[in-house]
């Protein structure tokens, strides 16, 4: 069950009929968002889910919930901004995956005022890795991870209104990454990944390259 800790105390926040639900982010104005789960079954999913889960954002212990995009029937909200900028996916119910959820990510989703914006992708669609938002910043820059062509390996991305979806690329001689938080000054942090799948963090500044943390050390 998903719940909200404020000066020592713990508060249950409400699903959307099931009963699970999970919180991943909080911006400054108290908004939270995540996943809640409902009662309508999913015979898609393997055990142990089988309900329907949804993007969902909670304001004043009460809960809302965000439209997913064409045939999906699952998301997960990932983070907000002070704005109330959304960020997530939404796609299929799958065994439990890497990012923490039963989702695959088939795709990438902004969340303003309730409705739903498709981030696009890099080519890719969504069968591997996926397409996911992870992060937004106060600018509404928006960062996360897409499958390429063929969806055989995956880059981080950013996102703008202005610019759409643009390819961060990876570290030198690695063969994918993923872009994971971005800050109000546009600095990107990730993973980049070898083929045998080494990681290393990176920082991206705006506009720039990739540096491998490993190398300010």
């Amino acid at each position: 069950m998903p719940f909200f800790w404020q000066y020592g105390a713990m508060t249950p926040l409400p699903t959307l009929g099931g009963v699970n639900g999970q919180a991943s982010w909080i911006n400054n104005r108290g908004e939270i968002v995540g996943t809640a789960e409902t009662f309508n079954p999913d015979p898609t999913c393997p055990s142990p889910p089988k309900y329907q889960f949804k993007p969902a954002i909670w304001e004043n212990g009460q809960i809302q919930e965000l439209p997913t995009i064409g045939s999906d029937q699952n998301g997960y909200a990932f983070s907000i901004n002070d704005s109330g900028q959304v960020v997530g996916a939404s796609g299929d119910c799958t065994t439990l995956q890497g990012n923490g959820t039963h989702l695959q990510p088939r795709h990438a989703l902004l969340w303003q005022t309730g409705t739903e914006t498709n981030l696009g992708t890099l080519g890719g669609t969504g069968t591997g890795m996926g397409v996911l938002a992870l992060g937004i910043n106060n600018q509404g820059l928006a960062v996360g991870v897409s499958d390429l062509a063929g969806d055989q390996t995956f880059h981080g991305f950013i996102w703008s209104r202005e610019t759409g979806m643009q390819d961060v690329g990876t570290l030198p001689g690695d063969v994918a990454s993923g872009a994971l938080g971005v800050n109000d000054a546009g600095e990107i942090i990730g993973i980049s990944a070898d083929k045998d799948f080494n990681l290393t963090a990176f920082v991206r500044q705006p506009g720039g390259v990739l540096t491998g943390l490993n190398s300010l050390i």
